[in-house]
């Protein structure tokens, strides 16, 4: 029987109070959250057909805005959802909502865009005409502290990240039941999150996040075959190659995650949260994670170079 108690997650953020009054952009109106919906003829609602973006706001600038919209279009034009505006369209759309809400740091965001509503309760593209559904939340939001001094406990799961052909995990994609199997699965095996193998049986990425482990002073994650099409995860790595840091992107098995000095998970809300263990085995030596404090440290730089803050 499942408990009823939300486990730790690299999502876990600090309670604020004004998300419970926030207001929410819906197809160019912007309403209080109580007042937004969409349809139950949404094709995002019916079939999780739509694609999504997660973005912080730091000194009233998105960070890493034209990276996170590359793959948002990419993702969108991929499977032939027209957007219906341009880059400029979705920061205008952005800023109103920011502004609504006065916020301007410390902020996250999920844009989604979905197909839009159906004309019939069936899968078929087609029979959405009626243009996309544009839904932007934002909240204020700050990981907790729990999330680095504790780290994040994982299980491998029995779920894998699938072929490119079946559904691609570069796609963020509405449709993540994938996900959500492989969270449910390591939550019945006492753990935070599920780790994923790929189709070979080979370390991927976590149902949530990207996945990095140290060893013997060299950073590594996985090929990007299977993998989410992370932008921290990117940012990681062209990190390391910038200050001389050996990263790798390569296959590997549970036996060198289970042997990893450090282990760390990346993702645009947690940023770099460290793994305390994986399959009940503690990674490295407790709280000693040189390597990863000193990426935290040299993204926390880039953060404030890309928006121009020096709150983080």
């Amino acid at each position: 029987m499942l408990s009823n108690t939300i486990s730790h997650s690299t999502h876990d953020a600090s309670e604020d109070e004004r998300n419970r009054d926030i207001k929410i952009y819906v197809n160019g109106e912007i309403v209080h959250r109580d007042e937004a919906k969409v349809s139950v003829y949404d094709s995002g609602f019916m079939l999780g057909d739509g694609m999504w973006e997660g973005m912080r706001l730091y000194n009233g600038k998105w960070a890493f805005f034209d990276e996170h919209m590359d793959r948002f279009f990419n993702s969108c034009k991929a499977v032939s959802i027209d957007v219906g505006m341009d880059k400029a369209g979705i920061l205008d759309a952005l800023t109103r909502t920011a502004a609504a809400n006065n916020m301007t740091h410390d902020v996250h965001c999920r844009l989604m865009l979905t197909r839009g509503i159906k004309d019939k309760p069936f899968q078929h593209p087609k029979l959405s005409r009626n243009g996309p559904t544009l839904v932007i939340i934002m909240e204020h939001s700050k990981p907790a502290a729990s999330l680095q001094s504790a780290g994040i406990t994982l299980a491998t799961v029995p779920q894998v990240r699938g072929l490119p052909m079946s559904q691609d995990a570069k796609f963020n994609s509405h449709s993540k039941l994938n996900c959500v199997i492989a969270c449910l699965q390591a939550e019945q095996a006492g753990a935070d999150e599920g780790l994923m193998l790929d189709p070979h049986g080979f370390v991927n990425t976590t149902n949530a996040c990207n996945f990095f482990i140290v060893r013997r002073g060299e950073v590594w994650t996985s090929k990007p075959d299977y993998c989410m099409n992370g932008v921290t995860r990117q940012k990681v790595i062209d990190l390391c190659r910038q200050n001389d840091i050996p990263v790798f992107e390569k296959h590997f098995s549970l036996y060198e995650a289970y042997g990893a000095d450090e282990a760390f998970l990346t993702g645009t809300f947690g940023a770099q949260t460290p793994v305390a263990s994986i399959d009940g085995k503690p990674i490295g030596n407790g709280n000693e994670r040189p390597m990863i404090a000193r990426i935290q440290s040299l993204y926390k730089s880039l953060i404030s170079e890309n928006t121009g803050s020096s709150q983080l």
